[in-house]
């Protein structure tokens, strides 16, 4: 009984800490980060052009998922689809961890 409460506690550590978002390492996803922030800014907040989008605070598997869908060609653009060719399945979870765990200034609208 005390190693499942022993395990609940480090599982909402890792959580808390954003570090290990669905088998992403945020702090590898820094690293990899360079190339994305030339387009998105090195905060994730201040995109080059209003057309880039601020990436910053966006939910992990939102991210994971759009990196994924322009390496497959399923979603089109032509910075994207180039840049994730270059990306493992291990980088974009790695830079999804990073990205949102990042404070943003998105605004939701009612």
């Amino acid at each position: 009984m005390n190693t499942f409460w022993i395990a609940l506690v480090a599982a909402a550590g890792l959580a808390a800490t954003g570090t290990a978002v669905a088998g992403g390492d945020a702090a590898k996803g820094k690293e990899k980060a360079a190339v994305c922030s030339a387009c998105h800014g090195a905060d994730g907040n201040t995109p080059l052009t209003p057309d880039y989008p601020k990436i910053a605070s966006q939910p992990a598997d939102f991210l994971e998922k759009a990196l994924r869908d322009y390496k497959s060609g399923k979603r089109k653009n032509p910075l994207m689809g180039p840049q994730a060719q270059n990306l493992s399945k291990q980088d974009m979870k790695d830079l999804a961890a990073y990205y949102s765990s990042l404070s943003g200034d998105l605004k939701v609208k009612y």
